[in-house]
């Protein structure tokens, strides 16, 4: 039998929001309630006639409400398959079928979100919870088990359309169970290993909730879709859409690129982001300045490119932004007049992130193998002048400090090999992503010949330079200061090629690789 009629429900809820109205429509189609502790009070409170658990266990709930229904009149209830050994067991021992479980789980994960204390949180570790959910689910060639508010109204509806749930509904809905349950031990795992200072934990558990499936992929012929992670850190992801289409995978990560870089400056700044790669970064001491900077640096690749801010959008840059035809713009808020400005361009999509992320906070970054999981610690932007030498006889101007600075930050967010060119603490020419460094540097001259001219500047390398023809080849594109990792078996063959030409060169000791 693939249809199975449900002539009795047990309900279990930390979260009540419309409860008795579901409860009240089960009522309504002869399924007899069964229920504990509070979720009984608000149903009876509801006018509803409800079974107590501990009516059926013959048992009270105990140590504090840590035990309502781990019991086998219970669990014999929910495991217990149609075989005539089951049934006999049942019989001898007066357990009556439970033929819907509706579950949720206590709130571990907002109570941890909350800076509650570690106390608290170990209280809200739900155990006869996922207990239930897994013995239904695992059963549910007999009990369907609802574990989402949202898939209540179906059930009702295959309630009057066939008289009972469906195998197929019952799989689905178990399968969603399951991913609830190992979702929230995962979150607990988490917690625990954090707690005990295990960065790496023998086994890394990890579990997203849906927000939305995306119309491709990178292509089109791919299909893909958003998971939002348990981490607080703030992000294009959860970021509130004020305008435009749904985000594109591709869009979704050029966007999160730009929100990061522009996060690293605490003056107001602009990041126009491509294929995943700044292509302007600018401060200044407005949004319309910054913006005009970062625009100049490279005009041709912004063209649809992702844009983010580090203030709120004021009229007067958006109105400029508007000129240019932009996929994206991310910023923490939208004054009321650029709103109205940017509406005009309703395929322009606008998001407003919870926040800015902190350059600086721990975490970690998951990337796919075949087979497999790549995890490490964030590159945090904690690089500290004071830990910097200058290996050069000239060391940098005030000025040249202030673009080295600048470029530093940037250079983290670049492709390696990356090269950075910057001039007045605006991005000028940028290499990325190239095979050879002295390639990435005679890119980067080119772009800067090609948008804002030829000129001094400082130039940033994510990594060392290993010969001197690369920072030979930024020499003579205008480079007048350097900043790099150093460490190269050549450094003195670099430092010596920058002391000929005059070039002031800073050794910051960290590297920034990023593939």
């Amino acid at each position: 039998m693939t249809v199975r009629p449900i002539r009795r429900a047990l309900l279990s809820l930390a979260d009540k929001t419309g409860l008795v109205d579901f409860a009240r429509a089960l009522a309504e189609r002869n399924v007899e309630l069964v229920s504990t502790g509070g979720t009984a009070r608000t149903l009876r409170d509801g006018g509803l006639d409800v079974v107590d658990v501990a009516g059926i266990t013959g048992f009270p709930e105990i140590l504090g409400g840590r035990v309502k229904t781990l019991h086998p009149k219970i669990h014999g209830a929910l495991l217990a398959t149609g075989s005539a050994e089951h049934e006999a067991t049942l019989a001898a021992h007066a357990i009556p079928r439970i033929d819907l479980l509706v579950v949720d789980l206590y709130p571990f994960a907002a109570t941890r979100a909350s800076g509650a204390s570690f106390a608290d949180c170990i209280e809200q570790i739900d155990v006869g919870g996922p207990a239930m959910i897994r013995a239904a689910a695992k059963n549910h060639d007999m009990v369907a088990v609802l574990v989402d508010p949202t898939d209540r109204a179906g059930l009702l509806g295959e309630l009057d359309a066939a008289g009972g749930t469906s195998l197929e509904t019952r799989r689905r809905l178990a399968a969603k169970a399951f991913a609830l349950t190992a979702s929230y031990d995962a979150e607990i795992a988490g917690f625990l290993a954090e707690i005990a200072g295990e960065l790496f934990p023998e086994r890394l558990v990890l579990a997203g909730s849906r927000l939305e499936r995306l119309r491709y992929g990178e292509n089109p012929h791919q299909e893909a879709a958003l998971y939002r992670l348990s981490s607080p850190r703030p992000g294009v992801a959860t970021a509130r859409r004020l305008q435009g289409k749904e985000l594109s995978y591709n869009n979704l990560l050029d966007a999160d690129a730009a929100l990061e870089a522009v996060a690293e400056h605490s003056e107001p700044a602009v990041v126009i982001v491509k294929h995943a790669n700044p292509c302007g970064v600018a401060v200044g001491p407005s949004l319309r300045s910054a913006w005009e900077k970062a625009l100049a640096s490279d005009p041709v690749s912004a063209f649809g490119g992702i844009v983010a801010v580090n203030r709120p959008l004021d009229a007067a840059t958006a109105e400029a932004m508007a000129a240019l035809f932009l996929e994206v713009i991310v910023a923490p808020a939208v004054e009321p007049e650029a709103a109205e400005l940017l509406a005009r361009k309703p395929g322009l999509r606008v998001l407003l992130p919870e926040g800015l992320p902190d350059p600086a906070a721990p975490g970690l970054v998951v990337r796919s193998l075949a087979g497999a999981l790549l995890v490490q610690t964030r590159d945090p932007g904690v690089d500290e002048r004071a830990s910097w030498k200058v290996p050069t006889r000239r060391a940098p101007s005030e000025a040249e400090w202030a673009d080295l600075v600048f470029a530093w930050k940037v250079v983290r967010h670049v492709r390696s090999n990356a090269i950075v060119l910057a001039r007045s603490r605006a991005t000028v020419g940028i290499g990325m992503g190239e095979t050879s460094r002295v390639d990435a540097v005679h890119h980067a001259v080119e772009r800067m010949r090609r948008g804002p001219g030829p000129g001094p500047c400082v130039v940033a390398s994510d990594a060392f330079f290993p010969f001197a023809d690369g920072l030979e080849a930024a020499i003579a594109g205008g480079a007048t200061a350097a900043i790099q990792p150093g460490g190269s078996k050549r450094d003195a063959e670099v430092i010596a090629a920058a002391d000929r030409a005059g070039l002031a060169m800073v050794f910051t000791g960290r590297r920034h690789f990023r593939h």
